[in-house]
């Protein structure tokens, strides 16, 4: 069998390239084609292409993931589609309960169906998240460290960092199918399809992708830097029941959130900075 094997050289911290190169011992006797993923133009016109017997191996994490579908558009593929995880997170997998080093699997039923965001003008598909507040601020900090050492990124650091010292809250408000609420010293108000982000992470532990129809919406308000830390072990492990005062999840098809002042966001981990104000829509509705 063939297997068109794309990677992005950019994926864990840089090492994608290496790590693609680890998909041969799974198919030692089939023809294995490397391919830049960042480098292929039409993706869509280059899936037409493939024999029926051929398959494409992804390799990389949520942001070669999220770029893969952004360059497919809408586009279902026709030929198996699988990933290799060989990015930092890997929240995709983790969300499948799937160790980082799992053999190739197809995802094709992932790719379609997907929620957009509305952001700073343009518009975006997702597969995992829209961290919106501190988590956003995680992201641009973790850029930031990246461009200056090739050391793994400890996002949990940056996160109690920031709510002890850098990060400020500031005032949101959301509206959830119509239904609008505001919300005062909010640290974060993140809109998930699957349930992690982060590093495994789990701000929505009950959302489930596979409900299309659906997204969910955490909101981490109403409280001060000491109480905001305190509570976060709970928050990163999905624990969520007995801070119902200050964490709040909402349900629906369609969520829009408002800053009070511009913040940092990310879309499956790749930041946007200097944001007002986002739009999420699930497929059914757009």
């Amino acid at each position: 069998m063939r297997y068109y094997v794309l990677f992005n050289p950019m994926a864990g911290n840089g090492h994608g390239k290496e790590a693609a190169e680890k998909v041969r011992m799974f198919y030692p006797d089939d023809e294995l084609f490397f391919r830049d993923v960042t480098e292929m133009g039409n993706l869509p016109a280059f899936l037409d292409a493939l024999a029926k017997d051929d398959a494409v191996i992804l390799c990389g994490g949520d942001g070669t993931l999220n770029h893969f579908v952004n360059e497919l558009d809408g586009y279902a593929p026709q030929n198996p589609i699988l990933l290799y995880g060989a990015g930092t997170g890997n929240d995709f997998m983790n969300d499948r309960d799937l160790p980082h080093d799992a053999a190739p699997f197809v995802i094709n039923e992932y790719l379609i169906d997907l929620p957009t965001v509305t952001v700073n003008g343009m518009t975006k598909r997702f597969l995992n998240g829209i961290g919106y507040g501190i988590d956003g601020y995680c992201c641009e900090v973790g850029d930031a460290l990246r461009e200056t050492s090739d050391k793994p990124i400890n996002y949990t650091s940056i996160a109690i960092k920031g709510l002890l010292f850098h990060y400020k809250p500031c005032d949101a408000t959301v509206t959830v199918d119509g239904r609008t609420e505001t919300f005062r010293r909010v640290w974060l108000a993140s809109t998930m399809f699957g349930k992690c982000y982060g590093g495994n992470m789990r701000p929505t532990p009950d959302q489930d992708r596979s409900k299309t129809d659906s997204v969910s919406l955490i909101v981490y308000h109403s409280c001060g830097k000491l109480k905001a830390l305190m509570a976060f072990p709970d928050f990163s492990a999905g624990k969520h029941a007995k801070h119902d005062k200050i964490m709040k999840i909402f349900t629906g098809k369609e969520v829009t959130v408002t800053f009070s002042k511009p913040q940092a966001l990310q879309i499956d981990g790749e930041t946007v900075k200097n944001v007002t104000t986002y739009t999420v829509k699930t497929a059914d509705c757009r």
